[in-house]
């Protein structure tokens, strides 16, 4: 099933859907308006011909200096029509894009992911907090106009050294701890 046949599916189970393909070189993509997501989830999800009952993955692409900056991208995959699905959601750096943890609840985790690392809002997220980063930390270090000029000290390590007989003793020890248990 390709894009096309995808959004022809849609169309006829959300009302007012106007999705867009997208190129890819490995899975369908379509571009779905940020007000629509969640209805078209749940359509992908419970549409029987669909059935993309799995979130793999929530991430983002920052595209900045354009204007909407952000790309929310899904990655969904239905078990029972071996199929996989990328949804693409544009999203600027004010304007949130909604939560579909409603619809997969694992994307409470993967929406927090986003959030940390590129600042892009998820509206309705009941705990939209830092989950990679410090609490303490400030900004999103994925966006692309994230300062990175980060003064640290430098640190040195001693490497480790051992006689060729040492190496020898401690594999004859674990050799001979395997062989007891």
């Amino acid at each position: 099933m390709d894009a096309p046949a995808i959004i022809n599916a849609l169309s006829s189970l959300v009302s007012d859907g106007v999705y867009e393909p997208g190129t890819s070189m490995d899975c369908p993509t379509i571009y779905v308006p940020a007000e629509h997501l969640v209805a078209t989830c749940t359509a992908l999800r419970d549409a029987e011909s669909l059935r993309f009952t799995v979130l793999v993955e929530v991430t983002a692409a920052d595209y900045f200096p354009r204007d909407p900056r952000f790309e929310v991208v899904y990655h969904l995959l239905s078990i029972p029509h071996r199929l996989r699905l990328r949804l693409k959601v544009r999203a600027t750096a004010s304007a949130g894009v909604p939560t579909v943890q409603s619809v997969w609840p694992s994307a409470g985790w993967l929406e927090r992911e986003v959030w940390d690392m590129f600042g892009v809002v998820f509206d309705g997220h009941p705990d939209l907090r830092r989950l990679l980063m410090p609490e303490d930390w400030e900004g999103h270090p994925q966006r692309k106009d994230y300062p990175v000029q980060i003064r640290k000290t430098v640190q040195t390590y001693e490497p480790l050294e051992i006689t060729q007989e040492e190496f020898r003793a401690n594999l004859e020890r674990d050799r001979t701890r395997r062989t007891t248990h």
